[in-house]
């Protein structure tokens, strides 16, 4: 896949955000007639010909040196994701690059499994670089309940979140992780520019969803790592928790798992989940095994009322 169209309004969009002033140039009277920096700027902060790189943002990064580009992320100031998202699209636009596809994974190892039930008290599921949930853990379902149960695996994140008229009810600061995500789907196409179900799902969110095309104009991108979030949960109502990125080495896979600061409402309610899904209490939780009862299961507390 030709990438020259995302190199060119990538680079553009980068240079008509920064100032003169920003880039530590003399600014001198009368009136621009572009936004942000020439390209003569960007090429004499770059330490190349203006020819060269206006070649560049054209969308021609064949053949660029490393020094060179990180000499442009420089001029441009870009941020470590923007920086890695540059060095991501000239590798993408090497001849050599043309047919390597980056595997993403469809399943989980059964050792995962383990180490999410193993988790406790903390809701955490495992995505794919797609954003597809492919497995949770109890208390991820309770906490999920109503948007996520073992039935609903695989779960597409982007598309319920630009889709699914539910999300602005869940996700309470919808538009904040609307952006982060959409920039996180922008870097992964800018690593994966051959993955054609990553394709499919960022043409289908563009079709279907106004607030996702232009977000995806921005050309912004994000490393998902860390995320405030404020959830509406049918169980135990508004929860203020902080989402921590994972990555498992080797396996394309991330764990996502949620925290709340110690002794805060929102702990307790996260222990008001883990003793609901504990108990078996609702469809999220798998029927015990034949020879297996819940009844020894101590019933979960109510739920943790809002401070009056």
């Amino acid at each position: 896949m030709d990438n020259s169209q995302d190199v060119r309004e990538f680079l553009t969009s980068r240079r008509s955000r920064i100032t003169p002033a920003q880039a530590g140039l003399p600014a001198y009277g009368g009136i621009r007639r572009v936004p942000g920096l020439k390209r003569e700027e960007v090429a004499m902060l770059s330490g190349v010909s203006t020819e060269y790189y206006a070649r560049l943002e054209r969308g021609n990064l064949r053949g660029v040196s490393d020094s060179v580009l990180e000499s442009i992320a420089a001029a441009l100031q870009l941020d470590e994701a923007e920086r890695a998202h540059l060095l991501d699209l000239a590798r993408a636009a090497e001849p050599s690059r043309a047919s390597t596809t980056r595997r993403v994974r469809a399943e989980v190892r059964s050792g995962v499994h383990r180490i999410l039930a193993g988790m406790g008290g903390m809701p955490a599921y495992v995505r794919n670089a797609r954003m597809d949930i492919l497995a949770a853990n109890d208390v991820c379902f309770a906490l999920y309940a109503g948007v996520l149960s073992p039935d609903s695996l695989p779960l597409n994140l982007a598309r319920f979140m630009f889709l699914d008229p539910r999300s602005r009810d869940f996700f309470l600061e919808w538009d904040t992780l609307a952006d982060d995500l959409a920039g996180a789907l922008r870097s992964e196409a800018g690593r994966s520019p051959q993955d054609r179900a990553l394709n499919s799902l960022i043409g289908d969110l563009a079709t279907g969803s106004t607030e996702f095309s232009t977000r995806w104009a921005r050309h912004n991108v994000r490393f998902h790592r860390s995320a405030h979030k404020t959830l509406h949960s049918q169980l135990v109502g508004d929860i203020e928790l902080t989402g921590e990125s994972l990555e498992i080495p080797g396996e394309g896979l991330t764990v996502i798992a949620y925290t709340a600061e110690p002794g805060s409402r929102a702990q307790e309610q996260l222990n008001f989940l883990a003793s609901w899904s504990a108990a078996g209490k609702g469809p999220m939780r798998p029927a015990p095994a034949v020879g297996q009862s819940d009844a020894a299961a101590p019933p979960p507390t109510s739920p943790p009322t809002s401070p009056s």
